[in-house]
């Protein structure tokens, strides 16, 4: 029987990550450069050590620009991006199923606090999560476990009693590690990227796809 839900947040329970890439590749064009996929999944699920959108211009192709107006300019158009943004499809499904059977409910995301609070105040979804863990609490995002293991910890339930929901390939090494399956549901930017196999692992388009029951009772 599982116990426990783990959600990641940005790509999953709503699709940041489609909006950050295409700001992203909006403000590389204004100066004229292409910003592949292939690039920015670098920074998929994890944080800007592997790859820096921001430095890679001034730093590696040494373009003479402002750090602070570009990075407020995508910032800019990634909120505007996001207005219409909704919870993606069978999240909602999942959260009050889980909810109403008495299954703890975690988030374990690489993105800072501010950030995820924001978004859950505005979504109102703060409510469902028993445990939530960010950025702010460990020395190393994912793909390392950390994330997850603290939130484990906190729900105080075993890898094996627990089930993580992710879109990222970076996100799913992480909840792997960490010995948990893994329902991988990629958006349409993480949908193109290269997963890891593993028997641990269950791909669907969305959540609703997956019957809930069927996984609480252990039937990935």
């Amino acid at each position: 029987m599982i116990k426990a839900i783990i959600f990641d947040f940005d790509g999953t329970i709503i699709d940041t990550e489609t909006a950050w890439y295409n700001a992203f590749r909006d403000a590389y064009l204004e100066h004229g450069v292409e910003l592949t996929l292939e690039q920015y999944s670098g920074c998929i699920g994890t944080s800007l050590h592997t790859f820096n959108p921001y430095e890679y211009l001034m730093t590696d192709l040494k373009l003479a620009i402002d750090k602070d107006s570009f990075r407020d300019s995508v910032h800019v158009q990634h909120t505007n991006l996001m207005q219409s943004e909704q919870v993606r499809s069978g999240i909602l499904d999942y959260l009050n199923d889980a909810k109403d059977s008495g299954i703890k409910i975690g988030l374990a995301s690489s993105s800072p606090r501010a950030w995820i609070d924001k978004y859950l105040e505005q979504l109102e979804l703060g409510h469902y999560f028993e445990a939530i863990r960010t950025a702010d609490d460990v020395v190393k995002v994912k793909p390392d476990p950390e994330l997850y293991v603290q939130t484990l910890t906190a729900l105080g339930v075993e890898a094996s009693e627990a089930v993580a929901i992710e879109d990222s390939p970076n996100g799913a090494r992480a909840a792997l590690a960490a010995g948990m399956s893994c329902i991988i549901v990629p958006n349409a930017i993480t949908k193109s990227l290269p997963f890891d196999q593993s028997d641990r692992y269950v791909h669907a388009e969305s959540l609703s796809h997956i019957d809930f029951h069927r996984m609480a009772a252990g039937g990935l």
